[in-house]
């Protein structure tokens, strides 16, 4: 397990570089080629103890350019002079290291006494900043690591690692741990296995499935733990691993794993995992899996991976050696990993969910392939998985060619509970359902067998094929549930009239200003405007706009503009009430599938259809509501708590008023099971409120956390123009992109948090933000911020004033939030009840209840 010394020493490593470097990605480089630099003198200084010399900082020869052919008169180049200590010398001067060590790591590929693999860790690396005092910081701090084959390092590496978050542009996200670990525990890898991931990244995948292998030989795995519950554990039972295992056994199973990644910095980072976790020549390549040719030829037992599916502008311009035709990256990579099996070979793919359903030629031949040929499973995970990097709605496609074979079903596993929360901090919880996931998939793979569970079902292969698209969304294939309602039902396409219209203005070129107003798909109910009447659409009656992408619904009763792509103008028959319509369909669920389309769906959906004169009733009372909810959001909307400034007042400035509290903590060391944990995304914006679950675990809580006490003000430093402030009525820990203040003397605090809260404040917190990637304010200019300080009984009275105001503006919350509530129950009367197949048969011989008209 990582040790608190070494990741300590990490997060000052990536604090020092912040200011020069504030992407992590960079931040990760600079620190990989420090730590392997201070490793390779550490091996040199090992090897001199041992009786032998140095290898990685020696001199070396290099023929002479003048005379190419003497080698009596080689010039020798002095790389012995970059060697740790002579780096660190107490005469160096700062612009000296600088000089001496950019020089060392650019130099250091061309140095034939360093193996290949370091000379590959080196390709191309230089130092990106010119700052001596920030280098020699960070090196000061690098030379407290020292080598060793532990795990220690190969933990602190993934640590490292795991603070990355997004990898790139072109689609890629960092899997989370779990995410991998689950992902190897189903497909169950074994040493004989030869393994490949064709877009490692930093070799997750690989070093997962290669701790998963050693588990299986490790005498004391008695519980026959895999790498998914082992890694759950959070004290380690057993660190021997693998010692079953020969050591011709270790050498022919390190040589099994093979990565390709089209990114050298990825190459870097994989090479220096893989070699931390014991692979001394990993064998990971920089290589176009899509584009190349060279390595077609090699095939594997198994093959796991989380590709980038981002395809560039213009498409993927692939070789002509893939089955399927297409120049989407998701298509290839999976067609790629099917083709690149071994007759018995396995895999596991993460997905985006577009290749489960998409309708494009080539998504159905890829999928009608899988479905013939390879695929056995089909796991779908929750929307959230990788937060806070994305919110992507991804699957799992599991493939096993002889399994395949023997199946006439395939397996659709849907997970809504990983376990861990959706949010940003995907806190652990209760009740996550991967390992029964792992169970169901094995005893499916290995028997045949299979109880249908709520997370589980089985779909025949014929029913999938049935209508020539092999549509793999597991939801689809379900036995529907009958909706037992008073009214008669009819498909959603039945309760339309067809609607035309051709032109749509495209967001770039809405005005501010103009005579009609544009509806999109987007959050704001007017996007824009526009002033041709002849692109108007011209309402006979009013329609719901629903936006595909974004499932959102507007009733619109006016003229008006259609606003870009994804947009669906739905304009009910004359047998439904226009509101009606709208109130009822957007009661509807509907699956968040991403930024895909939604209506496909929608028009899949039965909807209830009671009679005109009912629908008016309905309409009538949920308008009485409608009233009230708008008046109350008025008053929430419109209500800003202000402080009328008396010129006769003192002012201060903030840093005599307040203490900054830099109290901090590794919440991970905490002895307690619970802890109060306030981030960023805890605080609304603008109101001073506490919003979001923030009792966490804390051992869930990465990086160093600023203790806070009650009566404390959190003010978010980061993106201020946010105005996330909050007046705390709790105690624990906070993300260190908030201030925490603690009034010096007899004041009150409150009555600050609430002048914090206010425009003008804000104004001139807004003057000194620094950082155009992530805009933020330090303590040395906050701290000089005049703030007024009246007597310590006028705070008091206001305070007391703005908690009453602020008590009504609560009210209209709860108001609001009963008679949205009204309006839901009112219109689920209409859908009636849902009913399984069982309550059906039950309920068959019982007198339904006739609703009678109005």
């Amino acid at each position: 397990m990582l040790d608190t010394q070494t990741k300590r020493r990490i997060d000052d490593c990536r604090d020092i570089l912040v200011g020069k470097l504030p992407d992590p990605k960079a931040q990760i480089e600079q620190i990989t080629i420090g730590l392997i630099y201070k490793f390779m003198d550490d091996m040199d200084k090992e090897a001199v103890e041992l009786g032998g010399k140095a290898k990685f900082f020696s001199d070396y020869k290099v023929p002479n350019p003048e005379f190419p052919n003497d080698r009596a008169k080689d010039k020798i180049i002095e790389f012995s002079k970059y060697a740790w200590d002579k780096l660190m010398h107490p005469k160096v001067t700062a612009t000296e290291m600088l000089t001496l060590y950019s020089e060392a790591i650019e130099g250091m590929e061309k140095n034939p006494n360093i193996p290949q693999l370091f000379r590959d860790i080196f390709n191309n690396a230089y130092l990106p900043y010119r700052d001596p005092e920030t280098l020699k910081l960070f090196l000061k701090t690098i030379g407290e690591f020292e080598y060793t084959h532990s795990e220690k390092l190969g933990d602190a590496f993934e640590y490292l690692l795991s603070v990355m978050g997004s990898q790139g542009d072109a689609g890629q996200f960092r899997t989370p741990r779990h995410i991998i670990d689950f992902l190897v525990a189903i497909i169950d890898p074994d040493k004989t296995d030869t393994i490949l991931d064709p877009a490692c990244g930093t070799a997750g995948f690989l070093i997962s499935a290669y701790k998963h292998i050693l588990l299986k030989y490790s005498k004391d795995n008695k519980e026959k733990l895999n790498i998914y519950e082992y890694n759950k554990l959070e004290k380690k039972p057993f660190n021997n691993l693998g010692d079953q295992l020969t050591p011709d056994d270790r050498k022919k199973l390190i040589q099994n794993f093979v990565g390709y990644d089209i990114s050298p910095d990825m190459v870097r980072l994989s090479l220096v995992n893989l070699y931390l976790h014991g692979f001394n020549t990993p064998n990971i390549h920089e290589y176009d899996t899509l584009s190349s040719e060279e390595r077609w030829i090699e095939n594997f037992d198994v093959v796991l991976a989380n590709p980038p599916f981002m395809s560039p502008k213009g498409g993927i311009r692939p070789h002509k050696k893939f089955t399927i035709s297409s120049n989407r990256s998701e298509v290839l990579f999976v067609d790629y990993i099917a083709e690149h099996l071994n007759p018995n070979g396995k895999a596991g793919i993460i997905v985006p969910e577009g290749i489960i359903f998409q309708s494009g030629t080539a998504y159905k031949d890829l999928r009608k392939m899988l479905v013939e040929n390879h695929l056995y499973a089909v796991v779908s995970l929750p929307a959230g998985v990788f937060n806070p990097y994305s919110g992507v709605k991804t699957s799992i496609l599991l493939m096993d060619k002889e399994v395949a074979k023997n199946r006439e079903e395939i397996l659709f596993i849907k997970i809504d509970n990983d376990g861990y929360n959706l949010g940003a901090q995907r806190t652990a919880v209760k009740g996550g359902q991967l390992e029964e996931a792992i169970k169901l998939a094995h005893k499916f793979v290995e028997t045949g067998e299979f109880e249908e569970t709520p997370i589980a079902h089985l779909v025949p292969k014929v029913e999938i094929a049935k209508k020539g698209d092999f549509n793999l969304s597991g939801e689809r294939y379900k036995e529907q549930i009958q909706i037992l309602t008073d009214f008669p039902l009819i498909d959603f396409e039945d309760a339309l009239d067809k609607v035309t219209y051709s032109t749509k203005i495209k967001s770039s070129d809405y005005k501010e200003k103009g005579t009609y107003p544009v509806i999109d798909q987007s959050d704001n109910f007017i996007a824009g405007y526009w002033d041709y009447s002849e692109d108007v659409f011209k309402l006979t009656k009013p329609v719901t706009i629903f936006g595909d992408h974004t499932r959102c619904f507007k009733y619109v009763d006016f003229d008006f503009v259609l606003g870009a792509d994804g947009v669906k103008i739905l304009q009910p028959s004359d047998e439904f009430n226009p509101k009606f319509f709208y109130y009822l369909i957007r009661n509807i669920e509907i699956k968040n599938l991403g930024y895909s389309r939604h209506y496909k769906e929608l028009k899949e959906k039965q909807i209830p259809l009671p009679p005109l004169s009912i629908q008016e009733e309905i309409v009538a009372e949920i308008e009485g509501y409608q009233k009230i909810i708008n008046g109350a959001k008025a008053v929430v909307a419109n209500y800003k708590p202000k402080i009328d400034i008396d010129p006769d007042w003192e002012m201060v400035e903030l840093g005599d008023a307040f203490n900054k509290i830099t109290t901090s903590v590794i919440p991970a060391e905490l002895e307690e099971s619970e802890v109060n944990y306030v981030g960023l995304d805890n605080i609304s914006q603008g109101s001073g409120e506490l919003i979001g679950e923030v009792v966490s675990n804390p051992k869930e809580i990465k990086s160093t956390k600023t203790v806070f006490k009650a009566n404390h003000i959190l003010y978010g430093k980061l993106r201020p123009n946010l105005n996330k402030v909050y007046f705390s009525k709790i105690e624990g820990i906070c993300s260190t992109d908030i201030f925490v203040l603690e009034a010096k003397e007899e004041i009150e605090p409150k009555f600050f948090a609430y002048h914090f809260l206010s425009q003008q404040f804000n104004d001139e917190v807004m003057k000194g933000i620094k950082g155009a990637q992530l805009p933020r304010v330090g303590y040395e200019y906050f701290s000089t911020l005049v703030i007024p300080k009246p007597p310590t009984e006028t705070q008091r009275q206001i305070v007391a004033q703005i908690d009453k105001e602020q008590a009504l503006v609560n009210a209209n919350k709860q108001l609001i939030e009963i008679f949205e509530q009204k309006i839901k129950d009112r219109i689920a009367k209409v859908w009636g009840v849902e009913k399984t197949k069982e309550e059906r048969l039950s309920m068959a011989a019982e007198p339904q209840v006739e609703y009678e008209d109005a």
